[in-house]
């Protein structure tokens, strides 16, 4: 009997889990009709979010500590996480595109706002879509900041939880009375 299957099972587990988070939340973001302008209730909506996301951040780490495979755990808290990041600032740019006059260079779509977000976020800034207002600009340098501070804090908090929850299993193999039931 092959036994393969099963030791595969965690694995097609949390890929599946990180495909299906990402296609809702592509498209939740591609289904919002983002058809009106930024103004101080959208900053207000992205910062709630981004306090959010921090918060879902920490409880990504407990369970990372307490996960039976805590790699895995750590990579799906890290690919969940990252398109939450860059989709919130996604919605920011298309609906900046909205404003009079229009935050950037260009009107930007969905796919436009997501492609500049991305090329933010690696650090490539190709050029061709360019914010051209103190808002679009604003928004761009808080998520250059953000984008510096959020991969900074998920490697530190993500990458401890790993180290914690390897620690906690190796301690419970070691002592298997200690071990709640």
């Amino acid at each position: 009997m092959d036994i393969r299957p099963a030791r595969h099972g965690p694995l097609l587990r949390t890929v599946l889990r990180v495909a299906l988070t990402t296609a809702v939340l592509l498209g939740a973001f591609f289904a919002a009709p983002l058809t009106r302008s930024f103004t101080t209730a959208s900053a207000v909506a992205l910062g709630a979010l981004l306090v959010a996301l921090a918060g879902l951040m920490g409880w990504q780490a407990r369970a990372i500590v307490r996960a039976p495979s805590p790699r895995l755990r750590t990579a799906e808290a890290l690919a969940t996480s990252v398109p939450l990041f860059v989709l919130a600032f996604a919605t920011g740019y298309c609906l900046l595109a909205n404003n009079d006059p229009p935050g950037f260079n260009e009107r930007l779509t969905h796919v436009d706002s997501l492609y500049f977000t991305i090329t933010v976020f690696a650090s490539v800034g190709f050029g061709d879509i360019v914010p051209v207002s103190q808002v679009a600009r604003g928004l761009t340098t808080v998520q250059m900041l953000g984008d510096l501070v959020f991969l900074g804090f998920a490697a530190k908090v993500f990458l401890e939880a790993m180290r914690r929850g390897i620690e906690r299993q190796a301690h419970d193999a070691d002592h298997p009375s200690d071990t709640p039931r």
